[in-house]
């Protein structure tokens, strides 16, 4: 069929409109010219299976996203002087471009000289001109842009722009290869206008049933160069190689055993601060990687790691630990002929790595250990509103290596250590109080629960405590002596309607809106003090006490969406002078907004050992909120974290997004203070920003060094 004038062409969910037009009836294919035409590219019937199951796709990443149509259907137009339909869903175009806008004006369209559409594959484009609005914007002499319908598409991903005081300019790019229904692998390339180049792969996995993992590689190649001070001078920047690792992998394996590992790792902790541009990773001065085999055999839990890990302390010192392995095995509780006793074992053997090193001279403390603990426990529970659990722990404890008595080092003679402790932890009587609310618009019922406690513990004598080598809280503990730990812990219930998102279900539950717990610990021996781990001041160098300082631990959640947690230590001695204290609260609106605030600061008591040093107190804020609309068409993200005590910003992160029919644009401004919490100090603060481009169909990119992290795009 021959046709010329107005042609239009309707075939599904594709139409073609020509001034000219060869059609093969039989074959339904043909040639059109100067003409334009639309189809339709539609999420695949068949979508991948939940994660979780076998042949689910990985979830997606934090550092990059797949390329992706949108789960709902995309129109694609597409233009030219000869538009050849060579297959049903494939077009060779010559002359002309695509793009998703249906604006009379595209936000944007691709041109080329030679075009191959595959609507259920790929499209392929030579000489091709990116425009924005009419404008032109990048040349490229081959591009490939996947259309797959599939969720996932292999393709070269849009490019993200930088700009660093550190690093100058910078040009971020990946290629997503979608290798199977269950794994997929990212190839990035990061390119710095001040003499420097990084390579990074990332590889995911999921096989389902609990087997899944990723990895993420990045190699930083540094040039010597300089860089812009905020005086006028320049700093200098040496030249240096260095790469980063992370990743994790779950595995299941036969017999009721599962294995893990992980790793977080880099080789040089300046470049590690420097290049990353979020202020975990940023501030972060330690490394590990690791391994676990976790099952049970024989009615026996079998748990075996492997840990490395290394804090530094500037470039040069560094404290290694971890325990390399672990074994332990362990029985769940049985009963002993048949009596409400229970006897519960525990064994384990640990080498303890400890090696400080200081400007390269390494002090190595580490040893083996060799650990039984068998338990009988008699739990009391004949009133519901008084218990009483008691227990009797036998500890046998072997150490190849042992501490010299009077110098404190580490020589090559071992040890035994025996002990024995008596415990009884009491709860009641319990105070209970109800109200029935039931006219009351917020709660059916209310309740309020007072529940004194006491924890009664004897520790008998250690004769070598002196030639333990303290590595942990397993050696550190204190023999004869005895301690009680006595509070209380208050609890307001309220039976309301729950709800899930914005809707409110029918079914009262009685949830916690407010809980409250004050304790403190006496203690025979006032050294024990320094080893409690009940309080998060014990171990800051404070002095021997026989009582600890007094705990207090609150949350509260009144209100849908809005919770708050507390917890303070306050000094027995000094006029209960507070030493620390830390807040929290998240308030959540769904699929609008989540605000979260934190506050912590540590304050400075005069005359109090380990707190009378002024180098010491810390007063922090941090905020971040996250407000966008329901569909995620505009949003943004602001995060801070301020010293107090100084006066003076560590960081700050401005992100916005806008995701229109078409297109979308999202933005990341940032400053970040590197003298706080880093090794490098030739930079009061790095001033970044980053940009980076979405085109419906096309799925979008962020770096390795974590820019533009929680966008949706």
């Amino acid at each position: 069929a021959i046709a010329t004038g107005n042609v239009v062409l309707s075939q599904a969910t594709s139409r073609i409109a020509a001034d000219r037009a060869e059609f093969n009836i039989k074959t339904k294919l043909g040639t059109f010219y100067n003409a334009w035409g639309m189809a339709t590219v539609q999420p695949g019937k068949s979508r991948a299976p939940a994660a979780g199951t076998p042949g689910a796709p990985p979830a997606m990443p934090t550092t990059t996203v797949a390329a992706a149509l949108a789960p709902t259907d995309t129109d694609v137009y597409f233009f030219g002087e000869m538009i050849e339909k060579v297959g049903p869903r494939k077009y060779a175009i010559t002359n002309g471009g695509f793009t998703t806008c249906v604006q009379p004006t595209p936000r944007w369209q691709l041109s080329s000289t030679s075009l191959v559409l595959n609507l259920d594959h790929y499209t392929l484009l030579r000489n091709a001109v990116f425009t924005v609005k009419g404008v032109p914007m990048l040349y490229t002499p081959i591009l490939y842009y996947p259309t797959k319908r599939d969720g996932r598409a292999t393709g070269i991903l849009l490019p993200t722009y930088g700009i660093s005081t550190l690093r100058g300019q910078s040009l971020h790019n990946a290629f997503f290869w979608a290798i199977d229904r269950s794994e997929d692998a990212t190839f990035m390339h990061d390119w710095f206008s001040n003499a420097s180049q990084g390579f990074g792969g990332e590889y995911r996995y999921n096989f389902g049933g609990g087997s899944d993992g990723e990895l993420h590689s990045n190699i930083l190649d540094q040039r010597a160069t300089t860089y812009p001070l905020s005086d006028g001078t320049l700093g200098d920047l040496p030249a240096s190689r260095s790469y980063e690792l992370r990743g994790y992998a779950n595995t299941v394996l036969p017999g009721n055993f599962r294995a893990r590992a992980h790793v977080d790792y880099f080789s040089s902790i300046t470049s590690m601060q420097t290049v990353n541009t979020n202020v975990y990773d940023a501030t972060r001065t330690s490394r590990s990687y690791g391994a676990n085999l976790v099952g049970r055999a024989s009615g026996l839990l079998i748990n075996g790691t492997l840990e490395h890990g290394e804090y530094f302390y500037g470039t040069t010192s560094s404290a290694v630990s971890g325990t390399w392995p672990q074994v332990t095995v362990s029985n769940i509780e049985q009963p002993l002929f048949g009596a409400p006793v229970y006897f519960g074992f525990n064994g384990n053997y640990t080498y303890l790595l400890r090696d400080s090193r200081l400007n390269d001279v390494s002090v190595n403390s580490s040893l083996g250990r060799v650990d039984v603990a068998p338990t009988i426990r008699y739990p009391f529970k004949k009133w519901s509103w008084f218990t009483v659990n008691s227990t009797i722990n036998w500890r046998d404890t072997f150490y190849t290596r042992s501490a010299n008595a009077t110098t404190g080092d580490v020589v090559d003679e071992s040890l035994n250590r025996r002990y024995f402790t008596i415990q009884s932890s009491l709860l009641g009587p319990v105070f209970n109080r109800i109200w029935d609310t039931p006219h009351n618009g917020y709660a059916e019922k209310f309740k309020h629960t007072i529940e004194p406690f006491m924890i009664f513990s004897r520790t008998t004598a250690i004769d070598n405590y002196d030639r333990v080598v303290k590595l942990d809280g397993l050696d550190s503990i204190i023999g004869g002596v005895t301690q009680y730990t006595y509070g209380v812990t208050n609890r307001v219930y309220a039976k309301r309607p729950q709800k899930t998102g914005l809707a409110t279900t029918g079914h009262a539950t009685a949830v916690t809106i407010f809980s409250i717990d004050v304790r403190q610990t006496y203690y025979t021996n006032d050294l024990a003090s320094q080893v409690d781990q009940q309080y998060t001041t014990s171990f800051t160098g404070a002095a021997p006490s026989n009582f600890s300082p007094i705990s207090l631990s609150g949350t509260a959640s009144v209100v849908n969406g809005l919770s708050a947690t507390v917890r303070a230590e306050f000094d027995s001695h000094y006029l209960f002078a507070m030493r620390t204290i830390s807040a929290s609260g998240t308030y959540d609106v769904p699929n609008r907004l989540t605000e979260t605030v934190g506050w912590s600061k540590r304050a400075l008591i005069p005359g109090l050992t380990g707190f009378d040093d002024p180098s010491l107190v810390t007063h922090y804020l941090s905020a971040a909120t996250n407000l966008h609309m329901r569909d995620n068409r505009l949003g943004g993200i602001y995060s801070l974290n301020y010293d107090v005590i100084n006066g003076g910003m560590l960081q700050q992160r401005l992100t916005g997004f806008y995701n229109s029919q078409c297109c979308g644009l999202a933005f990341e401004y940032q400053t970040f203070r590197l003298g706080f919490g880093s090794t490098f100090t030739g930079l009061a603060a790095d001033h970044r920003f980053f940009m980076s481009f979405t085109l419906a169909g096309l799925g979008n990119f962020s770096p390795f060094s974590g820019a533009l992290s929680g966008i949706p795009r």
